[in-house]
């Protein structure tokens, strides 16, 4: 009788592939691994906590975010204290940070020396009307450049970019001498007129009224709504951080401007506050006056600090408001 020997299973009937590197073949386009080869690990992300980490985050973040705001900060908190300082405290070879004690004398001084209530006065006027209606202007253009057509409306746009790199001294002779033609020397709306136009904010809110979605514009153009409806009723409000963004940085530039109304006026009567701290300077020009003008400075730029820190938020909106999109 013959016996019958064990027959090995087929891998092709049982379904069972032979492991790679285990003495079957490989896959196609797969590379025999060497016998013994350890796979590399993923290399490892440094701990939170880590020295590493933190040196990274105190080199490249903490500290020039610091820097940048000691350069900013210490000339003001200077400006603050040596506004109480008396003139010995200021003009001395030993170097005093703090006042001795808080005096509001250079104050009272200050007010007094010069007519800090009509510079006051004529400022707010100039900021007030000058700011209403360039953002008014700027709203008026941006939405022409996006929802009117009407012919060169590219090139005038491509004017306005120019006007963006063009210097504003550059224009000041030629301002000089039509305002004072028109008989605007030493008057409230010499100051006002020249600087109407906004580049910037024509821009911004051109580039913010391009993202608005155009179904919101059609549907009130079915409904009957013409251009004045839709802008004042349907583009403005939607835009309310664009056009606060526009206002703020115009409020700001008015009441700091010094160039300008320098030139423009001679007399006290039409003065603006930064062009009254230069009055206050010619009366105080001697060595003890160093209080007096830090005492000066701190009136002017007190209560544009105080709206630019209440509407700094809108700034941050409307400068980012569009440039994610999806």
């Amino acid at each position: 009788m013959s016996t019958l020997s064990p027959v090995s299973p087929d891998p092709a009937t049982t379904g069972d592939s032979p492991a790679p590197g285990a003495g079957g073949a490989t896959e196609p386009g797969e590379a025999a691994a060497p016998e013994g080869a350890v796979a590399e690990a993923p290399p490892r992300r440094p701990a939170p906590f880590s020295r590493a980490n933190l040196v990274q985050t105190i080199a490249g973040g903490y500290l020039p975010l610091i820097l940048a705001t000691l350069v900013v900060f210490l000339p003001l908190l200077w400006m603050l204290l040596s506004s109480f300082k008396q003139p010995g405290e200021i003009i001395t070879m030993d170097l005093k940070l703090l006042p001795d004690s808080v005096d509001l004398e250079n104050y009272k001084t200050a007010m007094t020396t010069v007519p800090f209530g009509q510079f006051f006065m004529n400022s707010l006027i100039v900021t007030a009307v000058g700011s209403t209606v360039k953002v008014i202007l700027a709203i008026l253009t941006a939405y022409a450049l996006v929802f009117v057509r009407f012919p060169f409306k590219n090139a005038i746009f491509v004017l306005i970019l120019v006007a963006l790199m063009v210097p504003p001294q550059v224009s000041i002779l030629p301002n000089y001498i039509l305002i004072a033609g028109m008989g605007g020397k030493n008057t409230l709306w010499g100051i006002i007129l020249p600087g109407l136009g906004t580049a910037f904010g024509t821009f911004l809110l051109r580039q913010h009224f391009r993202t608005l979605p155009g179904s919101i514009l059609e549907a009130a153009e079915i409904d009957g709504a013409g251009h004045w409806r839709r802008l004042w009723q349907v583009v403005a409000p939607v835009s309310v951080p664009s056009i606060a963004t526009v206002a703020l940085v115009t409020v700001v530039s008015e009441w700091n401007d010094y160039i300008w109304p320098l030139i423009i006026t001679d007399r006290p009567e039409t003065m603006t506050l930064p062009v009254g701290l230069t009055l206050l300077q010619n009366s105080e020009g001697n060595g003890s006056g160093w209080g007096i003008l830090m005492a000066g400075a701190v009136l002017v730029i007190v209560p544009i600090l105080l709206v630019f820190a209440a509407l700094q938020r809108y700034i941050v909106a409307g400068l980012t408001q569009g440039s994610v999109t999806g």
